[in-house]
């Protein structure tokens, strides 16, 4: 397969919410007291409602650490591509990196909405609400086969929660971004089967997936308070590996066989040695712990639950068959700093070309898995011919795909995504 002839979908990326997004979505009575995005004399942009401040960390940016440390950080929506909060734009740069269509993580509410557990639960439940609406009618709505809609959730009460699942899925949203370790948040685990029925129920009704982004949990992995950034940053698949533990050990997993779980953002490469160690540990400890997975290996539980993603895993690919290749999507994680944006094409071809991988397994792992999983149909809006990477970037010619920072701190050349791809194509594997 050539890589203008592949079709893009990405299964994880980021809105950096706009300052209107409350403006048609929130109840009357509520008006006045929807989060506003506020600009100070700073020159940084923070969320505001009630009596939270919440900074709009847009870009990686490094909390509690000064931005001298680590180098300059966007501070506000002047700073950053419009593409990560305006939809349309957005749209122009997935074209120009060949990208069909993404699925988005909220930013400020936090990966599993926790900003909206306040104790007003009237008033958390409407702006859950009136973020979904947002994000399905506005964002996703504008803009036809382009964004899988994703819903956040009520998660300071299962009932509610599971009534939101059901809401929105309604409006046909399978997909549904949740904590890692509800734990860590002080809710109970995923081990208490009665506190978080009726969620999983409402989940297993609707065919909704639930999505565990590595940091939802609030917590990430690390050594020291003074390690190198560099620590956290290797330690991040952690995270996942710690829920996938937790999650495929846990009584919903048992209790509901058609249950889907995503692993966000947690690469692959990982996966081939934990099927091997959980399958060790059922057939070594089993018969103490007394888990009983009905006459299956944990490992082949695993496939039958869980999607896993990638950006950048050329041990994944490489090892896709022990993986399961039906259980693989690839993610661009726009706009972060680990993003393939706009080269993705150029890199992922290049570790399909090194590994031999076959046009029908590119399929699955581009495309064909997370249209399957999300039951999302883009083809209903977009012909197929018109959705491949060299389709896409043709109706993108001359748009700007710089990297670099928009605030007058900080100045880069201006690239345009053909350049990019020629540097690309002209890069050692090792260097794409």
């Amino acid at each position: 397969m050539h890589k203008d002839d592949m079709i893009l979908i990405s299964v994880d990326d980021h809105i950096i919410e706009p300052p209107d997004m409350f403006k048609n979505h929130l109840p009357e009575k509520y008006k006045n007291e929807a989060p506003r995005l506020v600009h100070n004399p700073d020159g940084s942009d923070t969320w505001q409602f009630r009596d939270t401040v919440i900074p709009n960390v847009a870009l990686n940016a490094v909390a509690g650490r000064p931005k001298e440390e680590y180098g300059l950080e966007p501070q506000g929506l002047d700073e950053i591509r419009k593409g990560c909060y305006d939809a349309g734009e957005r749209v122009k740069d997935m074209n120009a990196g060949g990208v069909l269509a993404t699925m988005n993580f909220p930013s400020f509410p936090g990966f599993a909405a926790r900003l909206f557990a306040t104790e007003d639960a009237d008033f958390s439940l409407a702006l859950v609400q009136a973020y979904n609406d947002w994000h399905i009618d506005d964002w996703c709505g504008a803009h036809p086969g382009r964004f899988i809609p994703m819903a956040i959730p009520a998660i300071w009460d299962p009932v509610l929660a599971a009534a939101e699942v059901r809401r929105v899925a309604d409006k046909g949203v399978h997909s549904l971004t949740f904590t890692e370790n509800p734990s860590t948040l002080g809710y109970p685990s995923f081990h208490d089967l009665q506190y978080w029925k009726p969620l999983w129920e409402a989940l297993v009704d609707t065919e909704t997936v639930m999505n565990v982004h590595i940091g939802s949990s609030g917590k990430l992995a690390i050594t020291a308070p003074d390690a190198p950034m560099d620590v956290m940053i290797t330690l991040q698949p952690m995270n996942i590996v710690q829920a996938a533990a937790d999650l495929l050990w846990s009584a919903p997993i048992k209790a509901y066989p058609t249950l889907k779980i995503a692993l966000s953002e947690g690469g692959t490469g990982w996966i081939p040695y934990f099927l091997d160690r959980v399958d060790r540990t059922y057939e070594m400890h089993s018969t103490w712990t007394h888990q009983d997975f009905g006459g299956k290996l944990p490992s082949e539980v695993f496939r039958e639950h869980f999607m896993t993603c990638f950006i950048s895993d050329p041990v994944g690919v490489k090892n896709r068959d022990l993986i399961g290749v039906d259980n693989i999507c690839w993610e661009m994680d726009y706009p972060h700093s680990d993003s393939m944006w706009p080269g993705a094409p150029e890199e992922l071809m290049a570790v399909f070309d090194t590994y031999e991988v076959s046009d029908t397994d590119i399929n699955k792992i581009t495309h064909e898995n997370a249209m399957r999983l999300y039951q999302f149909a883009p083809f209903d809006h977009i012909p197929k011919e018109q959705a491949t990477v060299g389709a896409l970037r043709k109706a993108a010619e001359g748009h700007d795909v710089s990297v670099r920072a928009l605030s007058h701190e900080r100045t880069g050349e201006k690239t345009s995504f053909q350049d990019w791809a020629a540097r690309l194509d002209d890069a050692p594997v090792g260097q794409r």
